[in-house]
């Protein structure tokens, strides 16, 4: 058998540029480049090996760990889920900074490789700089706190360990229903280690996407549940984005007349201006949506795991008889709401159920209905992005209005947190199946910038926005000095408001009265004054390399984002909007969220929230 003599690190390097994806034809790369800070515990290992294989193997620089691992799932979802990227850190606090952004892959279902260096196999010193020591276990490292957020894990404590691990990590990214975090933990030691490779590890391989069929006795029991129905809806998920299903669910909606609700990960599914599409559900939902959600009998799920926000805390369908069906890749999604589980790929259940529904719709009475409504939401959205004056300081609403006269289908706009997440569910006129890229599975502040990277690597000549909150910015915006260095042009809208404004209105509504949610001097007696802190965020963009635009005008903020958007090198519009002791503008969803409120309390603010939350609580109902 022909080897080949290579350190453990450069064989996985290797390995990894050999290995694709395909789905339908097409052949993709998997791992695609390889992001990394580097420590004692990588940079003889996996740097060298890198160096090593630089014609192969793309490397990208990055700041702060968590935000590499953003960056590569705003990549890997750009890319469909058929590309992804690596990231390697050294050992201790660069290996625990992975843990936000290996969860945030996980719960979205976004692929990505983490390779965080680990302490020496062999033990040749003990400890050694950086280890965590933990007295009743040997094996434990840092990154054992890796193992609930990945899909996979695995040590490599010998470097022949890594050939089996290696091909179960590969299976795990390129697999639809069970892709996420995938860690490789890499003692510095065996990564420098040399070893014997068959050259058979090094062979092209190529891990095929599978689209697995719906069984035909789920597809009967399905047909049946959708022609009983009167007043049926879809519920798209970010399932239809994963399985490029957003054809096949137009042409069905076109067939059947069912209108479709999307979530936050599925917005997008259907163009904005769709006859059946009736805009976002849930707590950041549109009244429309919402308004079909409580008297449907039928509810398709397509692609979502109905979280809380969907489902406005188990409020929202309301219909005493209402049923589900739900077509999910994962059966473990497909069983929720006691459902009648269609467990296939988005787009081959949608093919499927289209052709044996017969060119069954629904009454002319319902479609005629939810086109009224969706005609009154869509005069709503008109009015909040409309300023009453051109020379006024826009609202939030506004900001997103001038923004919407101005972007074309090509554009991504990126999100993840605050305020703006529930504006742009409910106001965002989507154009494009990808141009709506907000995170909301995990809702990780500080993910917008890098993962604006990462998109724009992954669809470059495309304008990418990263829209941020003053909140969210201060989190993690380190990754600009990546943009300006590999001139990477996005274009970062920072909306000021001087404090936390989702998380105020939050503690308003419980009665909490905004504690510590706003920027406020503190006078020598302790107290807070009403004048926000003399913090100037467009000044920390330029000082990072950014070309910053100030916005002080609805006026000024359309020139600037056209400047922005039409820009080479990456910029920044920033623009002061509402104070976070204000709402945003955005006409409400009618739709509860559940945030347990103080049972006891002696202050009135407290009393009446309970009040509210128990006549709400009251309408939750279990689905069985």
């Amino acid at each position: 058998m022909s080897t080949r003599r290579l350190t453990t690190a450069q064989a996985l390097v290797a390995f990894l540029a050999r290995q694709y994806t395909e789905r339908d034809g097409q052949r993709h790369r998997l791992i695609n480049a390889t992001w990394g800070i580097f420590g004692h515990g990588n940079v003889a290992g996996i740097g060298q090996a890198l160096l090593e294989y630089a014609d192969e193997m793309p490397y990208l620089q990055g700041r702060n760990e968590q935000a590499m691992v953003h960056a590569a799932v705003g990549y890997a979802r750009q890319a469909n889920r058929l590309s992804a990227h690596a990231v390697t850190t050294s050992i201790g606090p660069g290996a625990t900074n992975l843990v936000t952004g290996a969860a945030l892959a996980t719960i979205n279902h976004l692929p990505v490789l983490l390779l965080p260096g680990d302490t020496f196999a062999t033990r040749p010193a003990d400890p050694v700089l950086q280890q965590l020591e933990v007295p009743y276990a040997g094996d434990v490292s840092v990154n054992d706190t890796l193992r609930p957020v990945s899909r996979y894990f695995d040590r490599i404590t010998r470097p022949e360990a890594l050939i089996p691990a290696a091909m179960h990590a590969m299976r795990v990214l390129a697999d639809p229903a069970a892709t996420g975090a995938v860690t490789l933990a890499l003692p510095q030691d065996v990564q420098a280690e040399g070893f014997d490779w068959p050259e058979e590890f090094f062979a092209e391989r190529v891990w095929r996407v599978r689209r697995p069929q719906p069984d035909t006795a789920g597809l009967d029991a399905a047909v049946r549940a959708v022609t009983a129905a009167e007043r049926p809806l879809i519920v798209a998920g970010g399932g239809v984005h994963h399985s490029r299903a957003e054809a096949a669910l137009q042409e069905f909606a076109a067939a059947t007349g069912i209108p479709v609700a999307s979530t936050q990960a599925g917005k997008g599914s259907l163009p904005h201006d769709h006859p059946a599409d009736v805009g976002a559900i849930g707590h950041t939902g549109t009244s429309t949506a919402n308004r079909l959600a409580r008297t449907a009998d039928l509810v398709i799920g397509v692609g979502t795991r109905y979280s809380d926000f969907t489902t406005a805390s188990a409020t929202l369908f309301a219909h005493p008889g209402v049923r589900f069906v739900n077509l999910n890749i994962t059966g473990f999604d497909a069983h929720k709401m006691a459902a009648l589980p269609l467990v296939a790929d988005a787009r081959e259940g949608l093919e499927h159920l289209a052709q044996a529904l017969g060119g069954h719709t629904v009454p002319a009475g319902y479609a005629a209905e939810y086109a009224e409504l969706k005609a009154a939401w869509e005069a709503r959205v008109t009015s909040a992005y409309t300023p009453a004056s051109d020379d006024a300081r826009p609202t939030q609403p506004q900001v997103l209005g001038a923004l919407d006269t101005l972007v074309g289908g090509d554009d991504i706009l990126i999100n993840a947190a605050g305020s703006l997440p529930g504006d742009l569910h409910k106001l965002w006129r989507t154009r494009s199946r990808d141009q709506y890229h907000v995170e909301y599975g995990y809702s990780c502040m500080g993910y917008e910038i890098p993962a604006a990277i990462g998109v724009a690597l992954a669809a470059p000549g495309r304008p990418v926005w990263a829209l941020v909150g003053d909140g969210t910015y201060l989190m993690n915006p380190t990754e600009i000095v990546t943009a300006v260095q590999e001139n990477i042009p996005i274009k970062v809208v920072i909306l000021q408001n001087h404090g936390y404004a989702s998380i105020g209105g939050l503690s308003a509504s419980v009665g909490a009265e905004r504690y510590g949610t706003a920027y406020r001097y503190r006078a020598p007696d302790t107290t807070y004054t009403g004048d926000p802190l003399p913090v100037d965020l467009a000044a920390n963009a330029g000082s990072l390399g950014m070309r910053v635009l100030r916005a002080h005008t609805i006026r000024d903020l359309r020139e600037a984002l056209a400047e922005a958007r039409a820009a080479t090198v990456p910029t920044c519009v920033y623009v002061e909007t509402e104070t976070a002791d204000t709402v945003s503008g955005a006409p409400a969803s009618e739709a509860w969220w559940d945030v347990p409120v103080a049972e006891t309390a002696t202050r009135t603010s407290a009393v009446k929230a309970r009040e509210e939350y128990d006549r709400q609580v009251a309408a939750r109902r279990r689905h069985l």
